[in-house]
C-alpha cells in the first residue's frame, strides 16, 4: 500500500511543476526559471520536511507522501539536465555555468534554510 502514497504524492508534485512551468515560461535558450524555481522551492520543502518528521518520528507513509512523491515529483532533474543540454547547444556558455552554480550552491543552501525553518 506504500505505492499508494508515492503515487499520489508524485501526482501532486508534478501537478504543481506544471503549474509553475506554465506561469513561468521559458523564452529560448534563456535561463530555465521554472525548473529553477521548482528545484528550489522543492528543495526547501525538502529541507524543512527532514528536520521535521526526524524531530517528530513520524510514520514513514508521510515520508513516502511528501519526502519520495511530492518533492520527487515536483522538482526534476532530468528537466535540468535536459535544459543545460539545450543551452550548451545554444552556445549560451555564460547561462549554462550560471544554471548550473546557482541551481547546485541555492538548492544546497535551500536544503539548509528548510531544515532550519523546521527546528
Amino acid at each position: 500500500m506504500n505505492w499508494l502514497f508515492v503515487f499520489i504524492g508524485g501526482g501532486l508534485g508534478a501537478s504543481a511543476r506544471y503549474l509553475i512551468a506554465r506561469l513561468l515560461p521559458q523564452q529560448g535558450a534563456g535561463f530555465p526559471t521554472a525548473t529553477f524555481v521548482a528545484n528550489v522551492l522543492s528543495c526547501i520543502i525538502l529541507g524543512y520536511l527532514l528536520g521535521y518528521m526526524l524531530s517528530k518520528n513520524l510514520d514513514t507513509k508521510w515520508q513516502l507522501l511528501f519526502i519520495t512523491g511530492f518533492c520527487g515529483g515536483f522538482s526534476t532533474f532530468s528537466t535540468f539536465s535536459a535544459e543545460s543540454f539545450k543551452l550548451l547547444e545554444a552556445q549560451a556558455y555564460s547561462t549554462l555555468l550560471i544554471y548550473i552554480l546557482s541551481s547546485i550552491l541555492v538548492c544546497l543552501i535551500s536544503i539548509w534554510i528548510g531544515i532550519k525553518i523546521s527546528a
